[in-house]
């Protein structure tokens, strides 16, 4: 058992008695496997970097988050600036 390896849980080929539907029906699925592809079980760092990449690349509201995360991050910022007491009057001109 290496130290950074996952311990992978047992599988077993159990089907219940009275189902009639396909598939196993205790099949553990992640809830976004079906819409991204970084989720998941991805082996190795460049492996995911690279899924990420391109998962960021295709999404279609890429502007729409970018927008968000900026404004986030302006807020945060400002934030830090007021709690360390810096002089924000620097950023204005006087008239």
């Amino acid at each position: 058992m290496g130290i950074f390896s996952t311990r992978q849980n047992k599988k077993f080929d159990y089907t219940p008695r009275y189902y009639k539907g396909e598939g196993n029906p205790f099949a553990m699925k992640h809830k976004f496997d079906d819409f991204r592809v970084t989720a998941g079980s991805n082996k190795g760092l460049k492996t995911k970097l690279n899924n990420a990449v391109d998962d960021y690349k295709n999404n279609p509201d890429r502007h729409g988050a970018n927008k968000r995360v900026l404004i986030i991050i302006g807020i945060l910022i400002l934030i830090f600036l007021i709690i360390i007491e810096f002089d924000l009057s620097i950023f204005f001109q006087k008239r």
